[in-house]
């Protein structure tokens, strides 16, 4: 019994040194990689169009600005798709006042999208990934704002071995604690390991904002191929990393920017994720919540305590408070610049987001089935999904 003890004790601290491991290359690779303004391609060298899905559904009050921010980006040759599943969507009236301002911009509007799977984004934009003219896809979520040069940033990333160049998911400034707890999940745990991950190569893609070549998923079939999951980020860029293509973030990270934006929808969006983590990454149940501040930091403590004789509550003090100013640190590195609130917000939205973090991984495993909209998915080991009770169309 003494040696599994002590098993488990070297276990959990072996655990806990590479916890604080990844924050030192998140911050280092932060500081190094985010905010950096790349090499321009050669003056002879012209910079190769791009086609933009825009998946639409619905108004909220920050869409008309996020939308425009696309049409006065200062990138030579794009053209803009947006795509729109229903004929009586309000976002169809705002597109077309958009085109009416900006005429000189080629942009199109896909209304009805067409089923080639169970996920709803991929059906959404499979009628204009299909019409694409360019050999550059990018796939941008209707709440992501873009400044004048982002798409030239990540272009400028796309080396000839690089398939995909994505955002690290951010936020941009807004007011309120629902949009600090937001700022704060993404400047701080999220960031962490997405930085981590793409230091080290491992598969982090999020597909908010996502730039790639279109000719490699040809190769697969193209986007419909993905149709069958819930997660095509993470799958679109196994399949690339799987044909020797790497991944990278670009410089600029993606600034979410949605009008709508509460505690509660924030915090069922994470347990959303968590549940596809665990669907797509099964070891995920046991390593996930070890990340957590609050119970690594409580694991750690009692190992340090029976290997060390330390004593557990200062050890368990000083953790919290390391971790707290390596948080503020990464923070501040991903934001580049003053932060929209004070210090006093900070703590309380670190905390929250620190406290309530096991609690939504473990809602995500009792409760496995996920409600996106008015639809509910069940996933299988391995993440392909199945909709329950699906929409009948007449």
């Amino acid at each position: 019994m003494i040696y599994t003890l002590y098993g488990f004790a070297i276990f959990f601290f072996i655990f806990w040194c590479a916890m604080w491991l990844l924050h030192i290359i998140a911050i280092f690779y932060g500081k190094y990689r985010l905010h950096r303004k790349v090499p321009s391609l050669p003056s002879d060298e012209p910079y190769p169009g791009v086609s933009i899905l825009k998946p639409l559904m619905g108004v909220d009050p920050h869409l008309v600005s996020n939308l425009e921010s696309l049409f006065t980006m200062t990138y030579p040759v794009f053209e803009i798709l947006f795509c729109i599943e229903d004929e009586k969507d309000p976002a169809i009236d705002v597109v077309n006042a958009l085109i009416e301002k900006y005429p000189k911009v080629h942009t199109n509007i896909f209304i009805g999208g067409s089923t080639v799977g169970v996920n709803p984004k991929i059906n959404n934009m499979n009628k204009a990934y299909e019409a694409t003219s360019y050999d550059l896809i990018l796939i941008s979520d209707s709440g992501i704002r873009m400044r004048e040069d982002t798409l030239q940033d990540m272009v400028e990333h796309l080396t000839e071995k690089t398939g995909i160049v994505h955002q690290m998911p951010f936020t941009s400034d807004r007011n309120g604690f629902a949009a600090t707890l937001e700022k704060v999940y993404f400047g701080t745990a999220q960031s962490r390991m997405y930085l981590a991950a793409d230091c080290l190569r491992v598969n982090c893609h999020t597909g908010m904002s996502t730039l790639m070549r279109k000719a490699v998923l040809e190769e697969q079939g193209g986007l419909k191929t993905f149709g069958c999951y819930l997660a095509e980020d993470f799958f679109i860029a196994k399949s690339f990393i799987d044909r020797g293509w790497k991944t990278a973030i670009s410089s600029q990270p993606a600034l979410q920017n949605s009008g709508f934006c509460d505690v509660n929808s924030f915090q069922a969006r994470l347990t959303r994720w968590a549940k596809l983590r665990v669907a797509m990454l099964p070891t995920v149940i046991l390593f996930e919540p070890l990340s957590e501040c609050m119970v690594i930091g409580g694991c750690a403590a009692w190992a340090a305590s029976l290997l060390f004789h330390w004593e557990p509550l200062v050890f368990y003090l000083v953790h919290i408070l390391a971790w707290f100013l390596c948080d503020w640190i990464l923070l501040s590195t991903v934001q580049n610049g003053p932060l929209p609130f004070k210090r006093f917000d900070f703590i309380i939205g670190w905390l929250f987001r620190e406290c309530s973090g096991p609690y939504l991984f473990l809602l995500a495993v009792v409760h496995p089935e996920i409600r996106w909209r008015n639809r509910i998915f069940r996933l299988t080991w391995g993440g392909i999904a199945q909709e329950v009770k699906p929409r009948i169309k007449c």
